[in-house]
């Protein structure tokens, strides 16, 4: 035995050795160089302390997107999950063409980010876009307008971009609750319980950890969402489309600030972990089923 745990260390070196050289020490350098002033034309790192937090928490762009972020996140891990968990239950039972149905739903979230991007520019265009030529095919020509770059329609725009694909959401709880025992819902409907009353009391308590976990993989999603946001608006108009991801990639691109877009970063990577161990606690997704 002794000779077999011997060859653990030996084993998990690789593993650990590629963790700390992609993961630990770059997330250590970003923590670091997010309290110095670091920028490229400059020759030297200068220590600043939390200066770069300071401003950062004084920048109105920044009070902006993290707004929006919080937002984003809101709608993706409420609304979004709820909605994939209704169709997960819808197609649960089994209805005709439910296989087709489920197929379907998932080609959205296969096609790639930049080109789903570039359907939706083209779905809201001002001049040729389907959502106007439908408002002037039903008489409410007045209606029509640029959905993307207009304050008061870009931020809900942007989100229909993807709040409707709930694809990956649907699949996970859906083989989920596939996987549940049918004598329970069974003796259930003996008792005299209804669909509704079993999907309620039965169904969600016991999907409720991967509901749990699709809400961190939706939090984590919007996090990290940039490329859809970049390709319909560019953050635009002025601030009103623009999130944490957005704002670092806008500061590190106009000023060559890495030591403050690292302080965004930092604070990405902080109300991430803030999310997730929400959701986790919540939900008690972690935790063992006795």
């Amino acid at each position: 035995m002794k000779v077999k745990k011997a060859w653990i260390p030996i084993f998990l070196a690789p593993a650990v050795i590629l963790f700390l050289l992609i993961y630990a020490v770059p997330l250590v350098m970003v923590f670091a160089t997010s309290l110095c002033e670091y920028k490229l034309t400059s020759k030297s790192i200068t220590f600043i302390g939390l200066q770069n937090y300071i401003d950062l928490f004084q920048d109105p762009a920044f009070h902006t997107a993290f707004t929006n972020t919080i937002i984003w996140i809101l709608i993706h891990c409420i609304l979004h999950v709820a909605m994939g968990c209704l169709i997960a239950l819808l197609l649960y039972k089994k209805p005709r063409g439910w296989k087709f149905i489920r197929t379907a739903y998932m080609v959205p979230n296969i096609i790639s980010n930049a080109a789903m991007g570039m359907i939706f520019v083209n779905i809201f265009n001002p001049q040729f876009g389907v959502v106007n030529s439908i408002l002037k095919m039903v008489g409410l020509e007045e209606l029509t307008h640029n959905w993307l770059m207009d304050t008061t329609t870009a931020f809900p725009s942007v989100t229909m971009v993807w709040f409707l694909f709930a694809g990956y959401t649907t699949t996970l709880i859906l083989a989920q609750a596939l996987s549940v025992d049918e004598s329970v819902l069974e003796a259930a409907r003996v008792d005299g319980a209804t669909n509704f009353q079993i999907d309620i009391f039965i169904m969600l308590p016991l999907l409720k950890k991967i509901i749990g976990t699709t809400m961190v993989m939706a939090a984590t999603y919007m996090l990290q969402m940039f490329d859809l946001i970049y390709i319909t608006t560019n953050g635009g108009p002025g601030k009103t489309t623009t999130n944490l991801p957005l704002l670092l990639y806008g500061v590190f691109k106009s000023e060559n600030n890495y030591g403050y877009a690292n302080t965004i970063g930092v604070m990405i990577i902080v109300l991430g972990a803030i999310v997730m161990v929400t959701i986790n606690k919540a939900l008690k997704v972690n935790e063992e089923d006795y």
